[in-house]
């Protein structure tokens, strides 16, 4: 045998020797799962899976995004398999996921709790109707009157938030109307995470002046969130003849397709009942228009 061939050979052995000795390893075996690798796959890039693993076990450990050990800090050395391709690249971790998702919450929340009607865009055609709508509903506001409220849906990122919280802003400073805005998905997750918190926080918006309920849709519908919660709050609020708001890029037809479905059921009768209760409380717009977010 050829010097060179008994050299590729010893290698190929040290090679299979410390695989199978790896492979014991169940994070390993559970890696090469995940990413669907061929065990041949995995045995040629058994050093950089090694690494990526030692970064995971950083990020298991990780103090803070500022004490971050990988070698990158807020990424993770990756393997993705593409075809018949194994590539590795750095990708971000949850926690500067976390942090990037914070802080553009804040900024959002900033722009949408100092938005003012003067702040509003008057020079576009496509929201002049809208902007009539919102300019009535303050001029005629009394506490003591029923005025519905608006189920205004659109395009993403067509500023329908920032609108509505502008004039319910608006009202709260020039005439001391108690108003709440909520993300509909975030407050699911903190009503999930804190029972102790459900029962007044839903008390508290079954009874505030005029509610916001921001980005009806986008949340992922259980028979929990949306006959105990959101039927709730919006039978209260019927009864009631409180004035009510939401935003959603669904138009109305496509709220109660998305209603209707839960993960474990599909149920087209509660979801018509939902509808029937945003009907009774709001009138129906739409708002087509650039994407403002960009």
């Amino acid at each position: 045998m050829k010097i060179d061939e008994k050299v590729k050979k010893n290698a190929k052995l040290s090679v299979d020797k410390n695989f199978a000795v790896e492979h014991m390893n169940s994070k390993l075996a559970n890696l090469i799962k995940k990413v669907d690798l061929t065990e041949e796959e995995a045995k040629q890039n058994l050093s950089s899976l090694q690494d990526t693993l030692k970064e995971l076990d950083n990020c298991s450990k990780c103090p803070g995004l500022s004490k971050c050990s990988n070698h990158i800090k807020g990424y993770v050395y990756y393997p993705k398999k593409d075809e018949s391709f194994v590539t590795f690249s750095y990708i971000a971790c949850k926690k500067l996921k976390e942090y990037e998702n914070d802080i553009e919450q804040k900024d959002a929340n900033h722009e949408i709790a100092s938005a003012r009607m003067k702040d509003i865009d008057v020079t576009e055609k496509k929201r002049i109707n809208l902007i009539k709508w919102l300019k009535s509903f303050y001029d005629k506001y009394d506490i003591t009157i029923p005025s519905k409220g608006l189920y205004l849906h659109g395009n993403f990122g067509s500023g329908k938030t920032f609108l509505i919280a502008a004039l319910l802003n608006e009202l709260k400073i020039e005439k001391n109307a108690q108003i709440a805005i909520v993300y509909f998905p975030d407050l699911l997750r903190e009503l999930k995470d804190n029972f102790d918190f459900l029962e007044s926080k839903v008390r508290y918006l079954c009874n505030i002046d005029i509610l916001l309920i921001d980005d009806i849709g986008a949340e992922k519908v259980t028979e929990w969130s949306r006959d105990e919660i959101l039927g709730t709050i919006l039978q209260a609020r019927m009864n009631s003849k409180l004035t009510t708001f939401f935003t959603s890029n669904l138009n109305i037809d496509e709220l109660e397709a998305h209603l209707a479905i839960s993960k474990d059921s599909t149920d087209l009768v509660k979801a018509r009942r939902i509808i029937e209760r945003i009907k009774q409380l709001t009138e129906d717009m739409e708002l087509v228009s650039v994407n403002r977010r960009k």
